[in-house]
């Protein structure tokens, strides 16, 4: 075996350890969810052919080829009795991409498909796609909507000028995507999640309007639509479902993350909340919940945040965030909540439906003043003394 074949068997063995490596939930959390250890996917696990040159003729160093900076916002599915994650990839050139990723459990073993996803352009090609929410719609199709980027051209010389809209393609195996027209609406849409199931004969989407790429200016908070032709989705009409509010965890801005789990009790959602700090946007999770009878209508919506950023979570491209795009709801009423930490890595939380709907259905709501927040606290004293 020469050097540079002992350098190659080395390499593979390091990433299989990796790729094998044996999850395990963390002790002492606070008994909505469970953490884990481990990220589940990182730079590190990108199928090594992905970035390396095995010819030793031409890359007698070995060098890396095409380096991988993150993976996270993962869209999720389960399919073919697979936890499958449609992870945004972020090379070192900055350009996303989106890659399937499956495990047998959920909570590790989770290896990339052999290629990453060929997604076709809209008429106007994207700079840059990202953060797929994956819809298995009761129409028969999978969908996933995504932001698509490209620069405003309206801005001359500002090359950090740019505009979102929302991406939407469908597919029936996660391996050949179709690609429908962008979604049509009067603003910029960075968070657009499609409900799986039909209203009023129409699809329905969750929105978050923005008046720019960064800026939400005078959008209010999660928004929500109703669309006719898919094929051709244009929005006419939007109205705010979940609003913002001041000094809250969604007072810079908020936006659905996967699309609801629906649950006898009603639909079971997960968002983020971003509010600003002195070292920057703050990105946590929160949950509420929605009628069945009316999507629109929210029913329950526990106070302050449900997930944030700790311990090495915090570190990153971008400090301070956790944001998720994918959950999975096993008929056995178990959770597998999919996040991105720091804009870095991917990590799981589970929990179960019936923890979910307690959470939201018992957890007080956010009083919005100092006062309510203190009285809250006091009830829970006194409730607890009585025992």
């Amino acid at each position: 075996m020469t050097e540079f074949e002992k350098k190659v068997a080395a390499l593979r063995a390091r990433h299989e350890e990796l790729l094998s490596r044996k999850n395990e939930p963390l002790e002492w959390g606070n008994g909505i969810y469970d953490k884990y250890k481990y990220p589940i996917l990182t730079a590190a696990h990108i199928p090594l052919e992905w970035k390396y040159d095995f010819n030793e003729k031409d890359n007698p160093y070995l060098m890396q080829r095409i380096m991988c900076n993150a993976t996270l916002n993962s869209g999720a599915i389960k399919w073919n009795g697979k936890y499958c994650l449609v992870v945004r990839v972020e090379g070192a050139d900055r350009k996303s991409y989106f890659a399937v990723a499956e495990s047998p459990n959920g909570i590790d073993n989770f290896r990339f498909w052999d290629e990453p996803i060929t997604m076709p352009d809209d008429v106007v090609p994207a700079t840059n796609i990202y953060d797929m929410r994956i819809t298995q719609h009761e129409d028969g199709w999978i969908y996933g909507v995504f932001c698509a980027e490209r620069h405003d051209d309206s801005q001359t010389g500002n090359l950090s000028a740019a505009t979102a809209t929302a991406g939407i393609a469908r597919t029936k195996d996660l391996r050949t995507w179709y690609r429908l027209p962008d979604l049509k609406t009067k603003s910029q849409q960075r968070n657009v999640v499609l409900h799986p199931e039909f209203v009023d004969g129409k699809y329905a989407f969750y929105t978050r309007p923005q008046d720019g790429f960064i800026d939400t200016g005078s959008g209010g908070g999660i928004g929500w639509a109703l669309v006719e032709d898919i094929t051709h989705a244009e929005i006419k009409e939007e109205r705010i479902i979940n609003a913002r509010h001041y000094h809250t965890i969604t007072e810079v801005k908020n936006g659905e993350g996967p699309h609801p789990i629906k649950t006898p009790n009603g639909w079971l959602h997960l968002a983020h909340g971003v509010r600003a700090t002195a070292d920057g946007l703050r990105y946590v999770l929160y949950m509420y919940m929605t009628s069945l009878e009316d999507p629109t209508k929210v029913i329950a919506q526990p106070g302050g945040y449900f997930l944030v950023p700790e311990g090495d979570e915090y570190y990153g491209d971008v400090m301070n965030v956790a944001f998720a795009n994918g959950w999975i709801a096993d008929e056995d009423g178990k959770v597998f909540i999919y996040y991105a930490s720091a804009d870095t890595r991917m990590h799981v939380a589970t929990s179960t439906v019936d923890k979910l709907i307690d959470y939201c259905m018992n957890t007080p709501e956010d009083g919005l003043f100092t006062a309510a927040s203190v009285e809250t606290i006091k009830k829970l004293i006194a409730k607890n003394r009585n025992l």
